[in-house]
């Protein structure tokens, strides 16, 4: 399953928030989650995490591990192949 997170910072970057981060996408590895891009980003959020986990589960259990560092909104993704085929 394929998921992008939109992300806040809650607090401006530190070099310890990076560094927490770092962790936390190193954990998220070791985890099984494949890690498919990270991002920072200009406009309405200033992260973009797209990543592929094996559950909704998964999913929810990197949203509350991030929720110091940054506010989430995080989607389930569909590759345009295979919706296409539903129409």
């Amino acid at each position: 399953m394929i998921f992008i997170s939109l992300g806040r910072f809650r607090k401006k970057p530190t070099s310890e928030m990076i560094n927490q981060a770092t962790k936390m996408l190193d954990d998220m590895r070791n985890n099984g989650i494949q890690l498919l891009g990270f991002y920072w980003t200009l406009g309405r959020y200033d992260t973009v995490l797209i990543f592929n986990a094996p559950s909704e589960k998964d999913a929810m259990k990197i949203a509350i591990d991030a929720a110091e560092l940054v506010a989430t909104e995080t989607m389930l993704a569909f590759p345009r192949e295979e919706t296409t085929k539903l129409l």
